[in-house]
């Protein structure tokens, strides 16, 4: 981290979202960068408050971005904004298209209004998604670049939101000057990452979120691992360390109004993923089929690195299996912090689950 924490100067930074997993490391980071003050804004949907450091440079509004109390709190004394606030993610968008809505796109639409005349502000960084642009295959897939074409058919909600937060944010910065810069997301992991952190969100992905904590805390319970379509899908896997410096890297080196992704440009296997993470927990948990999910045609994707590493400097510097080291060790330490996020929504898991038609074929 050391690079752009040299570089990176702040008085007041406010972070949305500040409390989830990746808002939680990017404002250690701050501070361990020599941030002033952080304002971090987050309503708790699908974050925990422990997850803020305790710092007296840190000040936490528990809120929405949309709520105009809390954003008309907001003053011209900024010198960044990250806006990392999200309805978390695909499935949860499916089952509630409207919560993903509050929480997605008019977090977006709201912020740039209040904002839009602001003149101290240096930039404003967007965690958009690289699914926005994926090509919708299971075929051998291209590295996704950032001009890629905007499809007119997406395959959830939270994808919609995210490309249409990116095009507020172009009209903002061609209307406002509004100085912009998107970040798009691949499959980011590591500690910090609370399964069940937050409230209840209508299905059990409020629980078993990204597949990369789900995996390594099923495998440390020896709990089976589920695969769709032998786990034949594709993802680009990068750190969340690696994640919060590119954030840095687009506050202080990206161009207003551009895009740039934050990859590792390396596509894993689902299936590939799973067996990484049995052999090195030393798991017995059994690899097991279940139904495809119907709404994922994204089934091969990866992030270009070319842009990002050309004009931000910027490259993933954490493999895979390093990465997994550090997350499986960090699971293994906060095990009852998650086991106690998790009974959180047992009633509801357990009557989402027995709803649930799954195949229990052990897979070869």
């Amino acid at each position: 981290m050391s690079e752009p924490a040299q570089e990176f100067t702040a008085n007041r930074v406010l972070v949305v979202g500040g409390a989830g997993f990746v808002g939680s490391n990017l404002v250690r980071q701050l501070l361990a960068a020599g941030a002033g003050e952080i304002v971090v804004i987050d309503n708790l949907l699908s974050a925990e408050c422990r997850n803020i450091p305790s710092d007296e440079r840190v000040s936490f509004v528990n809120g929405s971005i949309t709520d105009d109390g809390v954003l008309g709190a907001i003053d011209d004394d900024l010198d960044y904004i990250f806006h990392l606030a999200t309805f978390h993610g695909n499935q949860s968008s499916i089952n509630d298209p409207l919560q993903d809505h509050e929480n997605n796109t008019l977090t977006t639409l709201k912020l740039c209004e209040r904002i839009k005349g602001f003149g101290r502000l240096k930039k404003i960084v967007y965690a958009s998604a690289g699914c926005t642009v994926a090509e919708k295959t299971f075929d051998d897939a291209r590295a996704s670049i950032e001009d890629a074409k905007i499809s007119l058919y997406y395959d959830s909600p939270y994808q919609i939101s995210k490309i249409i937060g990116e095009l507020y944010l172009n009209y903002y910065y061609h209307q406002y000057a509004l100085p912009c810069v998107k970040a798009r997301f691949q499959n980011v992991y590591g500690p910090g990452e609370i399964l069940g952190a937050g409230r209840w969100r209508g299905t059990p992905h409020t629980v078993w979120r990204n597949v990369t904590p789900t995996f390594v805390y099923r495998a440390l319970k020896n709990m089976p691992l589920l695969l769709d379509k032998n786990g034949a899908a594709t993802r680009d896997f990068i750190y969340v360390e690696d994640i919060v410096r590119g954030l840095m890297l687009c506050a202080s080196r990206g161009a207003a109004a551009e895009v740039y992704n934050l990859a590792s440009g390396v596509e894993t296997s689902i299936r590939e993923l799973a067996e990484l993470i049995v052999e090195m927990t030393g798991s017995t948990a059994p690899l097991e089929a279940v139904a495809p999910r119907s709404w994922d045609r994204s089934g091969k994707r990866c992030g270009s690195t070319e842009k990002s590493a050309r004009e931000l400097g910027f490259s993933a510097a954490v493999d895979i299996r390093t990465g997994l080291e550090r997350t499986i060790a960090w699971t293994r330490d906060n095990l009852s912090v998650i086991e106690t996020c998790i009974d959180c929504h047992a009633v509801n898991l357990a009557a989402c689950n027995a709803e649930i038609q799954i195949e229990r074929p052990t897979l070869p």
